[in-house]
């Protein structure tokens, strides 16, 4: 009896495994991460392993790599372009074209519910890229070859073991090297303050900001490595201090001529005001609004570094500033763990691109927030999302682990 128990069981779950459906011959449909410089790649339709290659929708892998797209339906052909590189590829042949030139590919492009996969390492590696495989993972990363961005340096005091000027030029003042003037393309000087008055101040008891003793020997060795520079004008809002001056007309009339008077020495000024919040959101848009012009009329850009727009500070109008700046810098960091959580630094660059145009955003990396495995998360955003470029605060505190990590991301300056 129990015997017959058991065999009518065995034969039941047979005919059931028999009705459930396996995947297509050939595919795995376990879940399979795509990283591209460390950020994952989000797909609606899932990528798919058949014959033991990997295939990824081919628009989305595309666009997270800033390649144009074109599906031509009649043909069922997918072109990319991207600088001088063309792909074609159509669906079940797997003859590809690179530049006009055929490969033979081991797997071919298929539509899979109603999106065209396509093989990811031929397509990665057609436009440069590092792919690796984690098969203890199922983890896809693809490092993308360096490209060519605008890095700005943040310029500030530091000890013996902190020197701006020995990070950047690899040698102790006051002698001078190539050292890593390659990835640095232009200087954020830190060295004045403000008082309540709006005098400017290369001195405060306030804040650490100071212009150094041979301070002319920073701009002379700059110059002499092609290093662009702007004054750094750094207050923060302790006490209120800011707010009030940005109230008082008198005191912004002082700040806009200092302000516009020393940037003779310069390329143009960084404006870095901090803990500003909504009620000083219109005054430091007029402050702006004043300044910007005649810095404009004397040959100067203004680039301002700012709080993003998802912090706990909300005095910065955006799409105002957008419109008044030559350059916004976004300062996601110091949201209080490190590393920086990534999830909040792309929220800020998402919602600053929702006002301000790519070209005139960067995002700032804070070196003390981060570590040699989460530098490249934060450059791959500023790539992944077309930005301008990167700032890092600060020089002195870049260590030779963050440089060599760079240097595989961003292209060094001829």
């Amino acid at each position: 009896m129990k015997r017959s128990v058991f065999a009518k069981a065995v034969l039941l779950l047979l005919a059931v495994g028999i009705l459930i459906p396996f995947p297509q011959a050939g595919a795995s449909s376990l879940e399979i991460t795509v990283l591209l410089d460390g950020l994952p790649v989000q797909f609606d339709v899932p990528p798919q392993i058949i014959n033991g290659r990997t295939l990824v929708p081919f628009r989305f892998i595309a666009e997270a790599l800033n390649i144009n797209v074109e599906w031509d339906g009649i043909t069922r052909t997918v072109s990319a372009k991207d600088g001088g590189t063309h792909v074609l590829l159509q669906i079940n042949n797997e003859a590809a074209q690179v530049n006009g030139v055929p490969f033979i590919l081991d797997v071919p492009p298929v539509i899979i519910n109603g999106r065209t996969l396509i093989p990811l390492r031929f397509f990665g590696e057609a436009y440069g890229c590092r792919v690796d495989w984690d098969a203890e993972t199922r983890t896809v990363r693809i490092a993308s070859p360096p490209r060519q961005m605008a890095v700005v340096g943040f310029y500030a005091l530091g000890d013996a073991q902190t020197s701006s000027w020995t990070n950047l030029f690899g040698v102790p003042y006051p002698h001078t090297a190539v050292g890593n003037t390659d990835i640095i393309s232009e200087l954020a000087l830190g060295w004045y303050t403000i008082d309540q008055h709006g005098s400017l101040l290369t001195r405060s008891t306030r804040s650490a900001w100071q212009r150094p003793a041979g301070w002319q020997d920073v701009l002379a060795a700059a110059g002499l490595y092609g290093l662009r520079t702007e004054m750094v004008v750094h207050e923060e809002n302790q006490d209120g201090m800011l707010s009030a001056l940005l109230e008082n007309n008198q005191a912004v009339e002082n700040l806009v001529a200092a302000i516009v008077q020393e940037s003779g020495l310069y390329g143009g000024v960084n404006l870095n005001f901090e803990g500003l919040r909504l009620n000083s959101r219109g005054s430091f848009t007029s402050f702006v609004s004043l300044l910007a012009p005649k810095l404009k009329d004397a040959g100067k850009t203004l680039t301002l570094t700012i709080h993003p727009p998802n912090s706990a500070f909300r005095g910065y109008d955006y799409e105002a500033l957008g419109k008044l700046a030559d350059r916004i810098i976004i300062m996601a960091h110091d949201y209080g763990q490190k590393p920086e959580p990534l999830n909040l630094v792309v929220q800020a660059v998402e919602m600053a691109l929702e006002v301000v145009p790519r070209d005139k955003l960067f995002l700032a990396i804070s070196a003390p927030s981060e570590t040699g495995a989460s530098i490249p998360e934060k450059i791959g955003v500023a790539r992944r999302y077309g930005l301008q470029g990167i700032s890092l605060w600060r020089l002195g505190l870049i260590t030779n682990e963050m440089w060599t990590i760079m240097r595989k991301s961003i292209e060094p300056r001829k």
